[in-house]
């Protein structure tokens, strides 16, 4: 039971009256790793690693000295985070077999915190896509394609259809991470959120995912794709989970001088019971073009659900929306062409074996080593960044990236306090339906409801609100202020009571371990 509980308020409490130790817990999660192979979450396991730190502290929780709510907890951190002594792919043959010498700020203080790190999560090949399929190691599947909910609605359109090819995709490109925690070998895990990417999967997997306001949460040690979007994003099971991982990340860091400089003070959610003083804004645009009938008739009961409760709920107007996706992708491009420009063979990473000349050896590096999509994200990066095409592409998409960023600061001054939206446009879709569109198609319409909240860097985070017809998560988006997460998080908890989404039920898993699941609502760690 522990396995499926929050962290907040069951497993840490397991923890420390010793109902569970940190080494059952740790051996628990690598086993159902193991069981849940097929999923393709992990790109590396740390066995070794994960007991000796589970070992460690169950000598703390012996001496009655745990070092905080995350000790002995089982976490996993995604593929382009570096990590000491534990391999840093990024889903990509240019750094196959890469070993950092450190470990990102992230990942140093959750370890510090004593979390136990089990491994590395799969991802789109350095996070571009938003499906976690263009990685070299495989595409990651949805652990709710195995599950009884999926399987009771979903009929093989002919006897001859192979159930196998059945599965549906993450989301991406934190696609891993979001599998890894849906499937319960483990209780949170770090992703990256460069335009939706923690968020997107996290709505396909029926998880929260949050993704912080810009600053809030150290870069330091995050390979970077897009240095003015990227955050850090925090994946759990319930918003009670997400509040207990910020408050161990949140802070100055001085290796990374766009963190904010004031101490952040962890905060505990309250219980939210009074909602007549909010004031929820729906954004029109964001009804966009290709929303299906039934995420936007959730979205419309979610409305409704704050307005009966007692809340202010009025439409409100993001008036730039529409040329956001456009924007992103051009600024997305243009700081990948340079990001890029670091692995070339020289210092780490993949080096080709081509030697007639320097140049040769860049080009035959890149190309061994980039897949067509970071490839083709280059070419135009480098594009909207030659001399003659910098003012038209790269500058007036700045330009326009402060109107968005405007739009946002005129609504929340206005007076609204939380922004209301879906976080996709449906649910998740069957893996052969994704690959049929290229990576750049998908991303332009998976992005869509999500990337203009890292154009503003404000927080934002998904809450898993229903089942579809086809038995699928579905999750909503909650966006705030700058700075305001409690804020937000006090939100998203009340509206997560409210709707009581379901818990997997993992047929496939139960198969394999026929103990590992009691069916009941998930809840927090601490």
């Amino acid at each position: 039971a522990a396995l499926t509980g929050a962290l907040r308020f069951q497993v840490s409490a397991a923890l420390k009256e010793g109902r569970v130790t940190p080494t059952e817990l740790c051996q628990k999660c690598l086993s159902l790793i193991k069981s849940t192979k097929f999923l393709n979450a992990y790109i590396t396991v740390a066995e070794e690693t994960a007991l000796k730190q589970a070992e460690e502290s169950e000598k703390r929780y012996r001496r009655g000295q745990p070092l905080g709510a995350l000790d002995g907890i089982p976490v996993a951190v995604k593929d382009n985070f570096n990590t000491a002594g534990i391999e840093t792919t990024c889903a990509s043959n240019m750094l196959k077999g890469y070993i950092s010498p450190y470990n990102a700020t992230v990942v140093q203080k959750l370890l510090d915190q004593g979390a136990v790190l089990l491994g590395k999560t799969n991802l789109d090949e350095f996070a571009m896509g938003s499906g976690s399929t263009d990685g070299v190691f495989g595409p990651v599947r949805n652990p709710w394609s195995y599950s009884r909910q999926y399987k009771e609605k979903s009929v093989p359109k002919s006897h001859s259809e192979d159930k196998e090819s059945n599965w549906v995709i993450t989301g991406g490109s934190s696609g891993g991470s979001a599998a890894a925690v849906s499937s319960f070998t483990c209780f949170a895990a770090l992703g990256s959120d460069t335009g939706g990417s923690t968020r997107n999967p996290a709505a396909h997997c029926g998880v929260v995912g949050l993704k912080p306001t810009y600053g809030l949460i150290s870069r330091h040690g995050l390979i970077p794709l897009v240095n003015s979007m990227d955050v850090p994003g925090i994946l759990t099971r319930c918003v009670d989970d997400a509040a207990v991982v910020l408050g161990s990340l949140a802070g100055h860091d001085p290796k990374d001088s766009t963190t904010i400089q004031d101490d952040f003070k962890p905060f505990e959610l309250p219980d939210l019971t009074d909602v007549s003083k909010l004031s929820i804004g729906i954004p029109k645009e964001y009804h966009a073009p290709g929303l299906s009938s039934e995420i936007l008739a959730l979205w419309s009961k979610a409305a409704d659900l704050f307005k009966n409760a007692g809340a202010k709920v009025i439409e409100v107007s993001l008036p730039h929306t529409c040329y956001s996706i456009v924007c992103y992708h051009v600024l997305c491009a243009a700081e990948v062409a340079s990001n890029m420009a670091r692995f070339d063979g020289l210092e780490y990473g993949h080096r080709s074996g081509m030697n007639k000349s320097t140049e040769s050896m860049y080009a035959a590096t890149r190309r061994e080593g980039f897949n067509d999509v970071v490839r083709g994200r280059i070419l135009s990066g480098n594009y909207f960044l030659l001399k003659q095409n910098y003012d038209n592409y790269f500058v007036k998409a700045q330009k326009v990236r402060r109107l968005i960023a405007n739009d946002f600061v005129k609504v929340f001054r206005s007076g609204v306090d939380i922004l209301l939206t879906p976080t996709t446009l449906s649910d998740a879709v069957p893996y052969m339906e994704f690959i049929k569109e290229d990576n750049r198609t998908r991303s332009a319409q998976d992005d869509i409801l999500t990337q203009a909240a890292n154009m503003a860097g404000l927080p934002a985070v998904n809450v898993p609100t229903a089942l579809s017809e086809r038995g699928l998560p579905v999750g909503l988006q909650f966006i705030g202020r700058s700075f305001q997460e409690k804020q937000l998080l006090t939100v998203a908890k009340w509206f997560e009571k409210q709707v009581k989404f379901p818990m997997i039920q993992l047929e496939e898993v139960k198969r394999h371990d026929h103990r590992g699941f009691q069916h009941q609502k998930s809840a927090s760690f601490s």
